[in-house]
């Protein structure tokens, strides 16, 4: 058996100059991010802002303002010479995301990629830089839009970043230091004027869970994707097809279902893979409870292979 190697956690932090990248790493560092595990922090690019000395204790601070010295030796030397437990990487906003995971020494992982955006200058960059700027959005697990407005609330989600990434939790944070979810209700992570909304099977899980918490806004929409056919026979004339989710922990599955009605399905085999086109429609629907919900008017149901990927990915 090969030996196990110790595995330090990455947190990288992408955006322009004057994104906010060193106020949101003073911030976690004033919170405790560094108390208990010493911290090496890469910095490639100096702007107005500071570290604050305060929250340095526990923080070595490595300068770097070439990327060619990026390499997965000089990292890991640097790394070892602080003893550093994990990585916090504030990178030059011109320089590219894959440049750095190529070199990330092999026991780096990167655990956390956090977009920060001027919600001012945004539209500004996405024009003139789209490349740079779709890069750090599409990889990002968190994008955070600073200094909004209404205006720029509303017009950020008229531009409906959703569909550029799926995955990331967004948050709008206005000039007052309050912040807001970018998903109010309005904005969707799908193409709602498409004729028929096709779910691809690895986008399952986040279309469940926008449909269950704003039906209204799939009202009178087509929608397509494949589940497992079940039929609860409480349910009548209704059947819930769907797919099996892993939340956790294999302890912790559910069966993500959307009611469905309108085809006689008696001749499909329970739990086999069926595709369903359906219009959505929001219903009173008994398991649902007291309030309204996504309920599927079926215009076929028909068999199909199974997904490459089985389990939804949450």
């Amino acid at each position: 058996m090969g030996e196990l190697r110790e595995m330090f956690p990455v947190y990288l932090l992408a955006g322009f100059l004057d994104s906010g990248k060193t106020t949101f790493i003073n911030n976690i560092l004033r919170d405790g991010f560094a108390e208990e595990d010493k911290t090496l922090l890469i910095s490639t690019e100096e702007g107005e802002v500071e570290y604050d000395e305060s929250a340095l204790k526990n923080v070595t601070i490595l300068n770097v303002d070439d990327p060619d010295l990026l390499t997965p030796e000089f990292l890991l030397f640097e790394q070892k010479k602080c003893g550093a437990t994990q990585i916090i990487v504030e990178l030059n906003g011109m320089w590219n995301l894959q440049d750095f995971y190529g070199a990330m020494p092999e026991n780096w992982i990167l655990y956390q990629i956090v977009a920060l955006c001027d919600a001012r200058t945004f539209e500004m960059y996405s024009r003139n830089m789209t490349a740079q700027t779709m890069d750090k959005l599409r990889n990002a697990d968190m994008i955070i839009l600073r200094h909004c407005n209404e205006e720029l609330r509303l017009a950020l989600r008229q531009r409906n970043l959703r569909l550029v990434n799926r995955q990331a939790d967004i948050f709008l944070e206005n000039e007052d230091g309050t912040s807001e979810d970018y998903m109010d209700g309005t904005v969707s992570a799908f193409d709602l004027t498409a004729p028929v909304i096709e779910i691809k099977d690895e986008e399952y899980g986040f279309w469940f869970v926008e449909v269950m918490d704003n039906p209204e806004m799939y009202e009178g929409k087509t929608v397509k994707y494949k589940a497992q056919m079940l039929k609860p026979p409480q349910y009548g004339d209704y059947f819930t097809p769907g797919r099996f989710a892993m939340v956790c922990c294999e302890d912790d599955m559910n069966f993500l279902a959307v009611a469905c009605i309108g085809a006689d399905v008696s001749d499909i085999p329970e739990a086999s893979w069926v595709e369903i086109t359906a219009v959505c429609r929001t219903e009173h629907f008994d398991p649902y409870g007291e309030d309204d919900g996504p309920v599927l008017h079926v215009q076929s149901v028909v068999p199909c292979e199974k997904p490459e990927q089985e389990m939804v990915q949450m």
